[in-house]
């Protein structure tokens, strides 16, 4: 099957590669993200995200892999501070206190992804991939991962300010790292 690459120019897919997004994403990436979809079909469990820096490119990863795409159950592209409160409930007030990039708002988005969705996994990520605010650290970048009824799972990155596509490549891949460990604390007899 063709698909466009990232000049926009046909390519042509290779097996079960991430046929939209590739050549563009390293193949570890890919990788990992087929491998936490067929154990995620393998163990019946869903999993949705929460994506602020990353604007979808997680989501988008997680849908393209054919044949597995099923165990996603949805994604949440919350880019402002309007939408992390009216899509996922984070409290406003939570984000004036602590930032839209922090531990709390992180945790926050990913325990509202839990709720508003049918999934047994939520990822969220919030950050910095580019430049930063003054005061503010560029390639920050703030992860939480939360299983229904089960607790939840905060990292920070600091990838420096290496510039926006680099962040969000390495955001992919401790994010996939992150919802892979979830799965195994959740796996199913």
């Amino acid at each position: 099957m063709k698909g466009l690459n990232a000049k926009g120019m046909n390519a042509q897919s290779d097996g079960n590669r991430a046929e939209t997004l590739y050549p563009a994403l390293p193949a570890a990436i890919e990788k990992a993200a087929e491998t936490l979809l067929h154990t995620c079909c393998a163990q019946e469990l869903r999993i949705a995200t929460a994506e602020s820096c990353t604007g979808g490119l997680l989501a988008s990863l997680l849908t393209d892999v054919e044949g597995a795409s099923h165990a996603f159950e949805r994604g949440f592209v919350v880019y402002s501070k309007e939408s992390k409160c009216e899509l996922l409930g984070v409290a406003r007030a939570r984000i004036d206190a602590c930032g839209a990039v922090s531990r709390e708002v992180a945790i926050a988005m990913a325990t509202g992804a839990i709720n508003q969705s049918h999934a047994d996994i939520a990822l969220a990520v919030t950050g910095y991939a580019g430049s930063a605010p003054p005061g503010q650290e560029a390639g920050l970048v703030h992860f939480a991962c939360a299983s229904k009824g089960g607790a939840v799972e905060h990292r920070e990155a600091h990838f420096g300010n290496i510039g926006r596509g680099p962040v969000r490549i390495g955001t992919l891949g401790i994010a996939l790292e992150m919802m892979m460990d979830a799965v195994h604390a959740v796996a199913r007899p």
